[in-house]
């Protein structure tokens, strides 16, 4: 069997090249040798840890660094990977492009690849290094693209692709989508995979699988929604697997090579706020699990929410580092949720490592529900994000008015309020830390022999209430076509009423500042800080479209700020598009495709959010923490990054909202992220001071990526524009303040 040969087994060879390079004196003073490093998937290794060795870069030459090489890429939000000093990321239109990882040139070019995954690809090779694999879904298809020449591999599954589709117990035709928008881990001769099934009723299952990367041939599946007679099963309706959905790793996944296990964080089963037709805990919704890799088989599983009513999805990638605990070193597996909690696992068996408390919740009002009694605290580390929010909580810097501060204080006094698990009703109710607080995707990172775990926190909490179908406006269910893809796809971050919230812009009067086009191509392929939506069909871009221009109720968003135009340059095409595209209709528009014959129908509730609280909150708005957990404490924490109002009357470190922009780790003590105001820092990892930082002209949706070529150690950095502003807050930084696209750092040379 041809095993994974991979890329850091170069790093020998490299390192006695640069002794070479060091006697011949070609090493300045400012920086020291450093072996060839790739990095390899959304999070630089299996591991996820974000965590770069022997790094040349230092608490004291870290101020010196300078823009090695910048190419402009298209505007979404993907990660690159690394690998024998080749870049492959996301260049002009949507294409495909490998550059070189010293000088940014193009190397090839593969036009045309709107809908692959947005946040980045795998990579693997064979034992003698002859077979490089690019594997990614596009339009719900796993594909393999060579990557020293671009070209499609056609004898990878079916002509080249695999139907990701098939296989899940329900109508491919009924799926809409299924791909994540996150690459999964390459273990040996396996791609693991978890997958975004959607967030409306009757979504497809979440379950976890694994190809083989050489002939894509289905290894193993996982069902998080257990079948008859598999562990799990009586958590659930007796008919469950066959309607509910989600239960699904759309985030991160965690590898731990030598115990050849993979560690996957689960989502909420759907709806995500009505359960009344998935009574019971609901295993493996909103869990940890610690799969076989090569079999796919449960070791153990942690539910960290039962019966999820709060999209409370764990998708940051859990962190695998040792500490000394009661004397003895124990490998752990650290992993933190929206809740704000961070959960410490024993690797091998599961167990918690210090207790974790079932205590009782307030129990769900709302017909039909069965809202569970009690719910997991830890009672150590303490918790890194805000779980409480009450009038105390409310901003009282300038950047809210007197007039809002005053209407947003009775909204909160009449709201249900009772903290964490506050089940949400047909009234306004706190929802904090939210559903994008907390912990998401790409905000983790350890130093993997010490027991330190650094994550970034948001508290983005809401004011949610639940809406009757008969609240709603014409159509199946009372919801025209439009508005029901709307709150499936678009109303989490763009608000209830399309004002716009932290995260998103307003879609008020959004038709008349753009074209069709535009707006079309912007829900296809992404901008910004948004993901592409390449699963929906034309007829249902019809339908938001014609909601969109449909007035809201009184009241307005702030419009639009132009960012930066990009220029591509021509480069060396290859090819055009993917192996396979979607073909035939669409899925059934809206979410109200009907339950299994003998599964009684359950009213569609669905949640009217009225965006999130954002700015109504006080600062700090997002912050770094680092904990040590040999002790278990949080050494630091600081507010991540400047709100710009805030920081214009002298204010720093309030924290600036931004989405799941990563970091990079070095065994210099240094920690690199890229905030939600458009600058990239360096925080010093003993007491989270700032060393260095950069700005840029667009905002960050990928993440940093750290890698080694020949002696020379370089931070790259994505960054995309942001055409749209945000409803809640100021225009983005201006083209002047800095470049745009991928841009390397490295010490002088």
């Amino acid at each position: 069997m041809i095993r994974l040969r991979h890329p850091f087994v170069a790093t020998l060879a490299g390192a006695v090249g640069l002794m070479a390079v060091v006697a011949a004196g070609r090493l300045p003073p400012s920086r020291t040798a450093v072996p060839d490093r790739p990095w390899i998937g959304f999070s630089g290794t299996v591991d996820s840890s974000r965590f770069f060795p022997n790094s040349q870069i230092t608490r004291e030459n870290v101020s010196r660094l300078e823009v090695a090489w910048t190419y402009p890429y298209s505007d979404t939000g993907f990660t690159p990977v690394v690998a024998h000093g080749v870049v492959y990321g996301r260049g002009r239109n949507g294409a495909l492009v490998a550059l070189d990882a010293k000088t940014g040139a193009e190397i090839w070019v593969r036009e045309d690849m709107q809908g692959m995954t947005v946040r980045g690809l795998n990579y693997w090779e064979s034992e003698d290094g002859g077979d490089r694999r690019l594997l990614f879904a596009m339009q719900d298809y796993l594909q393999a693209i060579d990557a020293r020449t671009g070209e499609i591999i056609r004898s990878f599954g079916d002509d080249g692709a695999v139907d990701l589709r098939e296989g899940l117990g329900r109508d491919p035709a009924s799926i809409g989508r299924i791909q994540s928008g996150t690459p999964g881990q390459v273990f040996e001769n396996l791609i693991i995979l978890g997958s975004a099934t959607g967030e409306g009723y009757l979504s497809p299952p979440g379950d976890i699988r694994a190809f083989d990367v050489i002939t894509g041939r289905k290894v193993w599946q996982f069902h998080t929604i257990p079948h008859p007679g598999e562990f799990g099963y009586d958590t659930w309706p007796p008919e469950a697997y066959k309607y509910v959905g989600g239960a699904n790793a759309w985030g991160e996944l965690t590898v731990d090579p030598e115990r050849a296990l993979v560690f996957v964080p689960t989502g909420s089963p759907t709806y995500d706020y009505y359960g009344a037709d998935r009574h019971g805990a609901n295993l493996f919704g909103t869990s940890i699990l610690a799969l076989n890799a090569r079999t796919g088989e449960r070791v153990w599983h942690f539910q960290l929410v039962h019966h999820d009513l709060w999209d409370f999805d764990t998708s940051a990638a859990p962190q695998l580092t040792t500490i000394r605990h009661n004397g003895v070193r124990r490998d752990v597996v650290a992993v933190a949720g929206k809740t704000g909690f961070l959960y410490v696992f024993d690797r091998d068996t599961g167990e918690p490592i210090w207790p974790i408390e079932e205590r009782p919740v307030p129990v769900s009002g709302v017909p039909g529900e069965r809202s569970w009694p009690t719910q997991p605290f830890p009672t150590n580390p303490p918790p890194f994000s805000r779980q409480t929010f009450s009038e105390d909580d409310i901003n009282p810097y300038p950047n809210l008015s007197p007039e809002e501060r005053a209407a947003f204080r009775e909204r909160v006094r009449g709201a249900r309020n009772f903290g964490l698990f506050t089940p949400i009703d047909f009234v306004d109710t706190i929802h904090i830390p939210g559903s994008n607080g907390g912990a998401l995707f790409g905000t983790t990172a350890a130093e993997p022999d010490s027991g330190i775990v650094y994550v970034i926190g948001q508290d983005n909490p809401g004011i949610l209430r639940l809406l009757r179908p008969e609240e709603g406006r014409g159509g199946p269910g009372g919801l025209t076509p439009g508005q029901a893809i709307y709150q499936r796809e678009c109303q989490q971050c763009h608000g209830a009423d399309r004002r716009g919230t932290q995260e998103a812009p307003t879609l008020i009067g959004i038709t008349d500042l753009l074209d069709e086009a535009e707006i079309r191509t912007t829900i296809r392929e992404g901008m910004g800080r948004m993901d592409p939506f390449p699963h929906l069909t034309d007829a249902e871009i019809d339908d938001i479209l014609a909601f969109l221009r449909t007035p809201p109720a009184a009241g307005g968003g702030r419009g639009r700020a132009a960012g930066p135009a990009t220029t591509f340059p021509p480069g060396p095409v290859v090819g055009s598009g993917g192996a396979r595209q979607r073909t035939g209709p669409g899925p059934a528009r809206g979410t109200f495709i009907p339950y299994p014959d003998g599964v009684p129908d359950t009213p569609r509730y669905v949640i009217d959010s009225y965006g999130t609280i954002g700015i109504h909150m006080k600062p700090p708005y997002t912050t770094i923490t680092k904990y040590d957990l040999n002790i278990p404490a949080i050494v630091w924490q600081v507010g991540f990054g400047d709100h710009p109002e805030l920081a214009a009357l002298g204010m720093k470190g309030t924290g600036m909202p931004q989405m799941r922009n990563g970091a990079v780790v070095t065994d210099t003590g240094l920690y690199f992220a890229a905030g939600g105001d458009n600058k990239i820092r360096a925080y010093d990892t003993r007491d989270g001071s700032v060393l260095w930082a950069a700005d840029f002209a667009g905002t960050f949706r990928g993440s940093p990526v750290m890698y080694a070529v020949d002696g020379r150690q370089y931070l790259l950095i994505p960054a995309a524009g942001n055409r749209l502003q945000a409803g809640n807050q100021p225009a983005p930084t201006a083209p002047e303040a800095g470049p745009l696209g991928y841009v390397a750092f490295a010490l002088p040379e």
